[in-house]
Parts: structure tokens; sequence; C-alpha cells
């Protein structure tokens, strides 16, 4: 069985079919869905739509593009929301520098309230990071010995020095269909060359991040939107980089999910 550990379920895109991209997720074998918050509106209707399906759980917590929003009320919201068993993790949270959507000094102070709340709450990280590296680093050096969690930064597309960092500091990595795409993923394909099978999880993003080495004709049919259902086939890439079966991939993501945000099985 695999695990989806980030996908935004909740985005209006699914609206008209949200349940027939679950069934075709499941009878493509993925047993597990874990929907990410991006807000604190997003994080409770990740956990609305967590509540409704024995199989699916949620993060609460706010994306670095939403940081001017973390105000005292929205991190008791975050706090109350935490404090569900269905809702695993902190985050989606972080730093983008690429983007910059909320200044800089208003995304290190929401990151920093959100490390609050891990250390606090005892739950993971799932972490958001693009262009702020060595920034994102710093911090939860900083927050190390407050952190025994750690977590997963969502959706890595560094490459080597930066997987060397992340491992470093006991995190695990999430991998997407960005895998697959031929014009930016040369950097993630050789980090995950050498990637731990200890410390790895699968994840789509969708609706984003389709694989790009899909046929055109599926592509173009789904009008580029991800789904759940193509899971498979980022294990499937991930499986020829490493050298090792694909139900080997499957069976490490699913441990490694299990053992980080303490799902059952």
């Amino acid at each position: 069985m695999l695990i989806d550990i980030g996908l935004n379920l909740t985005h209006d895109s699914f609206d008209r079919d949200r349940e027939r991209v679950i069934s075709d997720a499941r009878d493509a074998g993925v047993g597990g869905f874990i929907i990410t918050g991006t807000d604190v509106a997003g994080s409770r209707a990740a956990l609305a739509l967590a509540e409704r399906h024995d199989d699916f759980f949620a993060t609460a917590g706010v994306h670095p593009h939403h940081a001017t929003d973390l105000d005292e009320a929205a991190v008791a919201e975050l706090r109350e929301l935490l404090a569900h068993p269905k809702v695993i993790a902190v985050g989606e949270c972080g730093l983008d520098f690429f983007r910059n959507f909320s200044p800089r000094d208003a995304q290190l102070a929401a990151f920093r309230a959100q490390l609050e709340l891990a250390a606090e709450t005892g739950k993971p990280l799932f972490l958001h990071q693009r262009d702020a590296h060595d920034e994102l680093m710093a911090l939860l050096q900083e927050f190390a010995d407050q952190l025994p969690q750690r977590g997963v930064v969502h959706c890595f597309t560094d490459g080597p020095r930066e997987l060397e960092d992340v491992l470093e500091a006991g995190y695990c990595v999430g991998i997407t269909g960005w895998l697959c795409d031929e014009r930016r993923g040369s950097a993630l394909r050789e980090a995950t060359a050498r990637l731990p099978l200890d410390r790895f999880m699968l994840e789509t993003d969708a609706p984003y991040l389709l694989p790009r080495d899909l046929p055109k004709d599926t592509r173009d049919a789904l009008r580029n939107r991800n789904e759940p259902r193509f899971l498979p086939h980022i294990a499937a890439r991930l499986a020829e980089i490493l050298g090792i079966p694909p139900e080997e991939v499957v069976r490490r993501s699913t441990e490694n999910a299990r053992r980080v945000f303490g799902l059952p099985g």
C-alpha cells in the first residue's frame, strides 16, 4: 500500500470529481492520504476531509506565501487543530524566497512560530523550502533540541549538497513528480541516486507537478492536473534511479511515513 504524504485534495480543481479521484487512487494502490493544510482555513478543510475517510489524515499550518496572515489568533487555531488525532504534522510551513509572496521577515517570523508549535505539540514538521535552503536549515538547527520528531522536507527539489544537509539534520525528503521532469529534475535525480532507503517518502502534491513523462494525451486530457493515482508512476521512476524493485520503493516509503507521522498499520 502506498501513502501519498502530500496532496492538496481540498483544491477547487477537485470539486467536480473528488470522489472519483479518490476511488481511482485506491484502485491504483494508494491506500493512505495526507491532505496538506496551507493556511488556517485550508487546514480546517483538510481535517474535515480527513474525518470523512478512515485512510485520510491532515496537516495544519501556514505556507510561507500566507505568512502575513499568521497572527496570534491564527496560532491559537492551529494549536487547536493540532490537538486532533487526525492532524499528524505541523505545516505546510517553511520559507519561499523564490516568489516572496510574503516579505522575508514575515516568513521567518511565521516559520519560527510554527517551529514553536511543533516543539509544544511534539508533532513532526511538514516543510516547504524554495531558494531558502541555508536559512531554513539554520532555523531547524536552532530548534534541533526541541524537535525530536523531525519530519519531512516536502517536495524536495534540490541537489546532493542540500540532501546531505537535510539528512544530517535528521529529516526525510518527499519525492514528487519533479523527479520525472526532464527540464528541471536533473539535480534531484543526482541526489536521489544516493538516497538512504529509510529517509524518503512519496507524494504527488496534486493537483500540482503532474509527471511530465506521462503520455502526452494523458497530460492533455487532464489539462496538467495531477492526481494521486500517479503515485505508483513516481515510485517506479525512483526505483529505476535506485536500482531496486518498485515494490521495495513502495514498502520503504510506506514504512517511513508510518514511522515519522505515527500512522496506523
